[in-house]
């Protein structure tokens, strides 16, 4: 629905704009979404530099985006979610960050959600920064603290559409809805699968015992297998190789996010969850199957720029329920291992299918 007050502000002048900071402060693969705003931008306004303000892990894959110049590394209150700290540490956190921000003396501040996800917190630190132009999409009042309060695309719009329909509103126009990374090189030799058991909540992770399943069959179809997560993941990725129990499935070991793209971007198949991993095999072009749970709509992440890929996952009436942890039985995952793997094998022209 549309607010009475929204969409008044005036398309600002690029060529008068410096120095944008471009707000995405959720997951890894929330920033590589946001990819193709960021070379709409730099299309339009190449003499502008933009910086971009993300979480510790969003953060690490800055690296691999071109448009970006630097990062403000921040675990904001608004995206933190558990035991609430102490409302002194919080304000402290917040005056630090407002004063960070306003070091960086920003012309514009772009703020890029989920359609649950509120951009007033992050507009705010905006305001009392000084940012000339501050630019939301909501359909909830916030007053005065955005310049251009646009309403946002209907729920489901794909992440990366969203982005580029709030850019489309302060007249950015695309430069096409492709992922954008460099993927470094990988001296790893194939046929290779990665898989990657984690996710950012439980409520998102196909069982481990099912992947280890998957890494079996892949494994007995010829294909290296190389585990792969977070560091706080590694008893997850300990698990998925145990439970394979196949000389073929090894753990990747710890690396950087550029490394894990490298080693992605020369794999055969990507097997994951709907996590980073999906995003950085969307953008790296490399055929990826995803065990996709109900905690976000179909429509909303799935990959699109590789030229194969297969979302696998049921349809239950509870779904999208945005949940941390599934209060049933995870139907929305209860998929078939052996199903999983023969989507991936299928994707995969260099192995003899048994």
């Amino acid at each position: 629905m549309k607010h009475p007050a929204a969409d008044l502000g005036r398309p600002p002048d690029w060529q008068a704009v410096e120095r944008v900071l471009v707000v995405r402060a959720d997951n890894l693969g929330d920033v590589v979404m946001t990819t193709p705003a960021l070379r709409a931008l730099r299309t339009a306004a190449p003499h502008v530099r933009i910086d971009l303000l993300a979480s510790p892990a969003g953060a690490r894959v800055a690296p691999l985006i071109p448009a970006v110049t630097d990062v403000l590394t921040v675990s904001p209150s608004w995206q933190q979610a558990g035991t609430p700290r102490r409302a002194a540490e919080l304000a402290a956190a917040e005056a630090e960050l407002v004063d960070r921000v306003r070091a960086g003396n920003y012309d514009a501040m772009l703020v890029f959600t989920s359609h649950s996800q509120s951009p007033w917190p992050a507009a705010h630190v905006g305001m009392l920064a000084g940012i000339g132009l501050r630019a939301v999409h909501s359909t909830e009042f916030g007053g005065a603290v955005a310049t251009h309060w646009v309403t946002p695309p209907p729920v489901g719009t794909h992440q990366v559409d969203r982005c580029l329909h709030l850019l489309a509103a302060l007249e950015v126009p695309s430069a096409g809805p492709e992922l954008e990374l460099v993927i470094p090189p990988t001296d790893r030799e194939g046929p290779y699968a990665v898989l990657a058991p984690g996710g950012s909540c439980p409520s998102k992770r196909y069982p481990a015992d099912r992947f280890a399943a998957v890494a079996r069959r892949l494994a007995d179809a010829g294909l290296a297998v190389l585990v792969t997560g977070a560091p706080q993941e590694a008893p997850l990725v300990a698990a998925v190789v145990a439970g394979a129990a196949h000389a073929g499935v090894t753990p990747l070991g710890d690396v950087t996010v550029p490394e894990l793209a490298g080693v992605i971007g020369g794999a055969d198949v990507v097997v994951c969850n709907n996590s980073g991993c999906l995003h950085l095999a969307d953008a790296a072009r490399v055929p990826v199957v995803v065990t996709y749970a109900g905690t976000e709509a179909r429509t909303e992440m799935p990959p699109r720029t590789t030229p194969a890929a297969e979302v696998l996952g049921n349809a239950v009436p509870c779904a999208p329920c945005r949940q941390f942890q599934c209060p049933y039985h995870q139907e929305c995952l209860d998929l078939d291992p052996w199903h999983v793997a023969a989507a991936a094998l299928r994707m995969t022209r260099e192995v003899a299918l048994p």
